[in-house]
């Protein structure tokens, strides 16, 4: 009988383990901390969604000449070398201008090349720069596009979240500076309760979940127990 209340003292740890790893940590009710701790890197992450949008690699456009079909492209993806290529232009830099700059600069050139009074509209169908990698122990880890402005938290949502394994409290996000890829540490527990920065995410970000090396071993343990208890039924019945 000690060996099975040994089995069950062992179930009981690994299922309060396991259900305080899933606890939801409350709010604190009030303005969200705003603020990155340079302790932890965070120097280079904003609470501040961009007022505007510089065009990017990969972003799709469309561009519309008024009355003008032969000059107009339903889409148009801005190139790896930051160039779009229109009719009657041929090449010309995107990248970095907003979508009003890139209206005027196409109208400037269309009418130095003999259109008269051109009306140009450019609007951005796909934010196909805008991707974020997430792995780590979260429950469906990949690739994943996003819309411009949103946040860390909105990452850790796509991939499904953290799993049972998961540190929460150590939420790694890699991004490309002018100095390398930098690393800053995040507390996935805190920004939910609004204790911590939930920065905005920039094209390129990649985000790791850590991993609990105890919830893994409760995660193992509990594979086993179909095993440990017949060990433990016929190792009773052996000693009657």
């Amino acid at each position: 009988m000690n060996i099975s209340k040994q089995f069950g003292a062992v179930i009981a740890t690994a299922t309060f383990g396991l259900t305080a790893c899933a606890s939801t940590p409350a709010p604190i009710v009030g303005a969200a901390v705003s603020q990155p701790r340079a302790d932890l890197g965070q120097g280079l992450y904003s609470q501040a969604r961009p007022a505007t949008y510089a065009l990017r690699p990969s972003d799709q456009l469309s561009v519309n000449v008024f009355r003008e079909p032969d000059l107009s492209m339903a889409e148009v993806m801005v190139g790896v070398d930051g160039s779009v290529s229109l009719p009657l232009l041929g090449t010309i830099p995107a990248a970095g201008l907003t979508t009003r700059e890139l209206e005027q600069d196409v109208a400037k050139r269309l009418l130095a090349a003999g259109l008269r009074a051109p009306m140009v509209s450019v609007n951005i169908a796909n934010y196909a720069s805008h991707l974020v990698t997430v792995e780590g122990s979260v429950e469906d880890p990949g690739v994943y596009a996003f819309q411009p402005g949103s946040r860390l938290s909105s990452a850790i949502a796509m991939g499904g979240g953290p799993n049972r394994t998961a540190n929460t409290q150590q939420v790694a996000v890699f991004r490309e500076s002018p100095d390398g890829v930098m690393i800053a540490l995040f507390d996935y527990g805190q920004m939910r309760q609004g204790t911590m920065l939930d920065p905005v995410l920039a094209p390129g970000d990649r985000v790791v979940m850590g991993t609990d090396g105890l919830s893994v071993f409760y995660q193992d343990l509990l594979r086993t127990l179909p095993a440990l208890g017949v060990f433990s039924t016929v190792a009773i019945q052996g000693g009657d």
